[in-house]
């Protein structure tokens, strides 16, 4: 057996994308022929119900990527897709991957996908894999923070400008960058399975509240603070417009005022982001 690390890493981050692929009883590859492109694009319509002019991704865009050496992947049950991926070299140059877009139909198909695109980018000595989501989705939170180890590092109000699909629609596409630290221990056990769990620090205090489904914010003072999110936000916006238009913006200025001030996002505990606000420790897992 090898004993260069990074050769060993690479081969236990194969082993854990397969494992979750075979949990999940998917198959995963990578994607170079029109067809499979179109049905990726047939699987985010069916997803996110786009506007036809504005979809997640087209499929000259995965032609571009694919043959370029970029990421492009997809999940299949058999002859049926049920999950895909694309992602773009980014900069730092041959340090970094940005996962544009990924989706999934099959519990389970949605984290193996993640950890091919990670063994994937390991193979290609990346040490950093990145992308956007909605700070709101308490569910995308959860998997990003907790299941996979990901952490917030900006807070990017406004990212997209309107989007007009099914699940954003009415609201604000405001978007944190995750960054998914490849070989960081807690990754490493989040891959194996192994949750990760922030310490939430004692004094900490509630930046945000859910209160009766609204947002109560207080005053940002102490050593580290917690940031609720609404429960189901996609839901709000259809029942409660204004209730949801008041989450973004508490959100907004709470969450993104801190880290724009300097304060780390930590992890994600009880529907809550955690912030370290000073310390030398400050947004280390």
């Amino acid at each position: 057996m090898s004993t260069d690390p990074a050769s060993n890493r690479e081969r236990a981050a194969w082993a854990a994308a397969e494992e979750a692929a075979a949990r999940c009883g998917a198959q995963i590859r990578e994607l170079d022929e029109i067809a499979d492109f179109e049905r990726v694009v047939g699987l985010f319509d069916e997803i996110w119900h786009p506007d036809p002019a504005t979809p997640p991704i087209t499929v000259e865009i995965m032609r571009a990527l694919s043959h370029a050496g970029n990421y492009v992947a997809g999940a299949f049950d058999g002859d049926r897709l049920v999950g895909a991926s694309a992602g773009f070299f980014a900069a730092p140059a041959g340090e970094v991957l940005h996962s544009h877009v990924t989706g999934a139909v099959r519990r389970g198909a949605g984290f193996a996908l993640k950890l091919h695109q990670r063994a994937w980018a390991l193979r290609r000595g990346l040490t950093r894999i990145t992308w956007t989501f909605d700070p709101l989705v308490r569910r995308n939170a959860h998997f990003n923070l907790t299941k996979l180890g990901a952490l917030p590092e900006e807070y990017l109000p406004e990212f997209y400008g309107p989007l007009a699909d099914i699940v954003n629609a009415g609201d604000e596409s405001d978007r944190v960058l995750a960054v998914w630290r490849l070989d960081a221990p807690h990754v490493v056990r989040a891959c194996g399975r192994e949750p990760y769990l922030p310490e939430v620090p004692r004094g900490a205090v509630e930046g945000i509240s859910d209160e009766g489904g609204r947002p109560v914010a207080r005053p940002v003072e102490g050593p580290a603070v917690l940031v609720a999110v609404p429960e189901d936000v996609e839901s709000l916006r259809r029942a409660d417009p204004a209730a949801a238009g008041a989450w973004r913006l508490a959100v907004r200025e709470v969450l993104g005022g801190l880290m724009a001030g300097g304060a780390r996002v930590t992890g994600f505990s009880g529907g809550r982001y955690v912030v370290r606000v000073e310390g030398e420790e400050a947004g280390k897992p």
